[in-house]
């Protein structure tokens, strides 16, 4: 994988605002050629810098609207465990991120329900599935105060 230099960093950071915009549109903003701007966007697709390019949506206008914060704790003596659910949180299109972390859980997961039922059934599901899970903590979210994935690039 090449360094990122200054010119890919500027890319990077226009196409995580509006990955829509043209090759032309970016080119005008970094001062380089369409066709440079061009191979360097499919070097870092091919080198997987650039993950994935996405629409966001509104949650409550698709009836998704309710996001939970799930802290879990998984068995100390299974080792495999984290292996198993991040396999299993792959399929789990409601389980939109999960974090290995330090503290008092061992698993944060975003989690996204049409309503607190909804909730409950994933919550079960993720239980019954899950025999590492040892306990699960949820926080509902009252309301969104910063959404995003977007990177800093200095």
């Amino acid at each position: 994988m090449e360094q990122l230099d200054r010119f890919d960093r500027d890319i990077l950071d226009i196409v995580q605002r509006d990955c829509q915009l043209k090759a032309e549109t970016i080119a005008e903003r970094v001062g380089l050629s369409v066709s440079a701007v061009q191979r360097r966007l499919k070097r870092l697709r091919e080198e997987g810098i650039i993950k994935a390019e996405v629409a966001v949506l509104d949650r409550k206008a698709t009836g998704t609207s309710m996001v939970f914060i799930v802290g879990m704790e998984i068995e100390r003596d299974n080792y495999d465990a984290l292996a198993k659910f991040r396999l299993w949180a792959e399929k789990q299109d409601h389980i939109q991120q999960v974090y290995y972390v330090t503290g008092a859980v061992d698993l944060i997961a975003i989690v996204t329900a049409r309503d607190v039922e909804h909730y409950d059934d994933i919550a079960a599901l993720i239980m019954a599935d899950n025999p590492q899970i040892r306990r699960m903590h949820t926080n509902v979210v009252l309301r969104d105060v910063k959404l995003g994935l977007f990177v800093p690039l200095e």
